[in-house]
């Protein structure tokens, strides 16, 4: 009990210093909702999270619903590409030298900046912002594979080509265990990307999904659901953190 008791005691501290600071700059900032407000109208919203009254006015559930989609879609097809390509730029040191300018001049390429062309290329917004969370998410499963595969010791290698294991059986007896922790590290920071970049492209792209509730809102003067909306997206985004982290813990480097 006392053990529960120290673990929990810092972070509640700091959730009331952080709720203690808010209501002060809500009095000194009378447009700026206070928490008590903020959760009067948090309520009142989650009494009915999935209504529906037409295509743009639906309940803030079927708007993170509608984001957790897109993300869901294109983080895995991230996953499903860069996850294999990284395992190649690791293994073939010419697939290296190739891709290496490749990745370097496109990773840091603000996520926003893809939107137009996904917007030109698939001429809906839908797939548009699928493709956004594609390409961010991408780059940091490609780089963390790829790392993996290089900091493999050259003895693993060394005993494989003696043997005379085959690609199939170097992939699955060495490289994929080995490679796996650094493998669940890129996932866990893709996710992060794919979840934050997620709500800016909706905000442009409109239809339903969180970001585009919150610029909804914000039309609308409606602070106190912007507010909300900001913990729902920190909320998600730590959900979808702690369930890698968990995931992550059942593996190791050895």
């Amino acid at each position: 009990m006392n053990k529960i008791f120290k673990a929990l005691l810092p972070p509640l501290i700091g959730l009331l210093l952080f709720v203690g600071v808010w209501a002060l700059v809500a009095q000194s900032s009378p447009q700026l909702p206070g928490p008590a407000k903020t959760w009067a109208s948090a309520v009142q919203l989650f009494s009915d999270p999935f209504y529906r009254k037409g295509p743009n006015d639906q309940g803030i559930g079927w708007n993170i619903l509608a984001s957790l989609q897109r993300v869901g879609i294109g983080f895995g097809m991230a996953a499903a590409i860069g996850i294999p390509l990284g395992f190649m730029i690791g293994r073939f040191q010419f697939l290296d030298a190739m891709t290496a300018p490749i990745i370097s001049l496109l990773r840091p390429v603000s996520p926003l900046a893809w939107l137009p062309i996904g917007l030109l290329v698939f001429k809906a917004a839908n797939p548009a912002a699928i493709w956004v969370i594609f390409i961010s998410s991408i780059w940091p499963m490609i780089i963390n594979t790829a790392v993996g595969v290089n900091r493999i010791p050259q003895d693993y290698m060394n005993v494989a080509k003696v043997l005379n294991l085959s690609e199939w059986k170097i992939f699955t007896k060495i490289l994929f265990p080995a490679v796996l922790p650094y493998m669940i590290t890129g996932i866990r920071l893709s996710i992060g990307v794919a979840w934050l970049v997620i709500v800016a492209a909706e905000m442009l792209t409109g239809g339903v999904g969180i970001g585009f509730w919150v610029w909804d809102e914000w039309n609308n003067l409606n602070v106190e659901h912007i507010i909300i909306a900001i913990f729902v997206v920190g909320i998600v985004g730590l959900l979808l953190e702690q369930a890698l982290v968990m995931l992550a813990k059942r593996f190791s480097y050895e």
